[in-house]
């Protein structure tokens, strides 16, 4: 290191080929199957004690951004597909519109039973 190169310029923050930095995924388009664009995710829900993620947040609804309601997923319903920039998942618009969702001022306990109603809904079950 020289006198203006410190640790962390020698750190990617952004990207690597398998991991991508937490900013860089807040505001990235979600698509469903059918390339129609559902929302963005507005952030994602790691495990404290494992370091998972266990559900991305998808803003979706309302008018650039004003009304909009919040969706959380299951991680693992998601895929990234590089040709789309963005998320993909196997979810229609009505079936997201009957999703278990929170507004903004109301954000819900992410205890054991919400986590187990969000990814039941979805069709999978919860790790225990």
């Amino acid at each position: 290191m020289n006198d203006t190169t410190t640790a962390t310029d020698n750190i990617a923050t952004d990207e690597t080929d398998r991991l991508i930095a937490s900013n860089k995924v807040e505001g990235t388009a979600v698509y469903n199957r059918n390339e129609e664009k559902l929302g963005t995710i507005y952030n994602f829900m790691v495990d404290k004690r494992s370091g998972t993620v266990e559900y991305a947040v998808l803003q979706f609804g309302g008018i650039f951004g004003l009304g909009s309601d919040y969706y959380p997923l299951p991680w693992e319903k998601l895929t990234y597909d590089t040709d789309q920039g963005g998320y993909v998942v196997d979810i229609d618009r009505d079936l997201l519109e009957a999703a278990p969702r929170y507004s903004q001022d109301q954000e819900p306990q992410y205890d054991r039973e919400y986590n187990e109603r969000v990814y039941g809904y979805y069709g999978l079950n919860y790790p225990a």
